[in-house]
């Protein structure tokens, strides 16, 4: 009887320190899980910050989007004004009558006006890059123009913008630009597309990357009405799409560049 109860006793004893051993196993789990856990918080929570560190740096450090698109398809209009620094920085080549061009395109331009003349044709170039200054300059002039025609200033220079960029707004303050008219006819008058240099440079100039760069019925695009005289550089692949396609360079910006 006696070691039935001393049996009894060591079972009742075995099966405390058993459960003992159990709790203890449960609690120490318990422990080490929220120990794991919160590490594992914490290593995300540092990872994660660090990496929107670096993703604020990068949208603090991201370039605009004109620095950020390819120099010859710069888009430059009303809507989309010139960034001075980058002016500063355009690399220009001199021409023999004085005009300025950005150095970039001035291989193919020279190229143009050399096969233009190989036809027989007399091109000159009257204007190309200038600064924001004389821009202002020719603003000025020609809203005082119709300032004394009677017109108010708000009017006039309303109207002055349709043919003469704001500055800071003008191709020619990009330095991709050119006017070229024939030596015999070196001013900007209307009809000039029926001369025989404005008809060859119409049809060519894409072959050499330039486009004409206000099109007849296209001023609701461009802002800027019909010149038969103003060129602009975007490139050979860009300028071939163009004159396929008989679009802008805004439309093209809109669908390749933007």
């Amino acid at each position: 009887m006696t070691k039935i109860k001393t049996r009894q006793r060591r079972r009742r004893v075995l099966i405390t320190e058993i459960l003992a051993c159990v709790i203890f196993l449960i609690i120490v789990t318990g422990i080490i899980r929220t120990s794991v856990s919160t590490e594992a918080k914490n290593l995300y929570e540092h990872n994660n910050s660090k990496k929107i560190n670096r993703d604020n740096d990068n949208l603090k450090n991201a370039p605009s989007t004109d620095k950020d698109t390819e120099w010859n398809l710069i888009l430059v209009n009303s809507s989309h004004k010139l960034d001075k620094s980058y002016v500063e920085s355009i690399p220009l080549t001199q021409l023999k009558n004085g005009q300025s061009i950005d150095s970039r395109c001035y291989p193919e331009l020279q190229q143009m006006m050399d096969d233009c003349r190989a036809q027989g044709y007399s091109p000159i170039i009257c204007s190309s890059y200038r600064t924001h200054e004389k821009q202002q300059e020719l603003f000025n002039q020609q809203v005082q123009v119709y300032m004394n025609d009677g017109m108010d200033r708000q009017k006039a220079e309303a109207k002055t913008a349709k043919s003469v960029a704001v500055p800071g707004t003008s191709e020619h303050e990009l330095g991709l630009a050119v006017d070229i008219t024939d030596i015999a006819e070196q001013k900007i008058v209307s009809g000039m597309e029926e001369q025989p240099v404005q008809q060859w440079l119409m049809k060519n100039c894409w072959k050499y990357g330039f486009i004409l760069r206000y099109p007849e019925d296209k001023a609701d695009i461009t802002g800027i009405v019909y010149e038969p005289w103003h060129y602009r550089y975007v490139g050979k692949e860009a300028a071939k799409y163009i004159y396929d396609k008989q679009i802008t360079l805004e439309e093209y910006c809109q669908k390749f560049c933007f």
